[in-house]
């Protein structure tokens, strides 16, 4: 599984690759954005090397990294990105997303993670699988707004969200 063009009503999900690092070093770029995540804004030529090794795929055959950038189609602008490792075998992925600090509270993640999940069921998924931090109340209502509901599991001290698809 590779990942391909997702469009959803505002938004292009656009397969991500390493010419893609000097506009998302300014998307990412607000050290607020890692208070759940961890980790810190990382300079463009750093970020190009983390979406070379990305865009070349999973050195595990039996799972396939796919990375997308979010891009506001009518703006033209990159304003955050989402992901899904999948194990094909096993019909699963694990999701997440983020979104630059300027563009959140517009509904793009909600719509990003809602045509993510659609076109991964399409391809074949039937269990989606995010892990979220408990304290953060924007990213549990992207996960709730495509679907996934919290199952009271804890990895990491992280929440695990899981959506059952038919």
């Amino acid at each position: 599984m590779r990942p391909e063009l997702i469009t959803t009503a505002r938004l292009d999900l656009l397969p991500l690759r390493p010419g893609h690092a000097a506009e998302m070093a300014g998307v990412l770029g607000d050290p607020e954005l890692y208070a759940f995540i961890g980790g810190s804004p990382a300079p463009p030529e750093e970020l190009r090397r983390r979406y070379e090794r990305l865009a070349a795929g999973s050195p595990d055959p039996a799972v396939a990294w796919c990375n997308w950038v979010v891009r506001v189609r009518e703006e033209g602008i990159l304003v955050g990105t989402v992901q899904a490792t999948v194990t094909p075998g096993a019909a699963r992925a694990e999701v997440a997303w983020v979104l630059g600090t300027p563009w959140q509270g517009r509904g793009y993640a909600a719509e990003a993670a809602r045509g993510l999940v659609g076109a991964l069921h399409e391809r074949g998924v039937r269990t989606v699988v995010a892990h979220i931090h408990p304290g953060h109340h924007a990213s549990a209502a992207v996960a709730a707004a495509a679907g996934l509901a919290p199952t009271g599991e804890e990895q990491d001290g992280e929440t695990r969200w899981r959506l059952e698809l038919p």
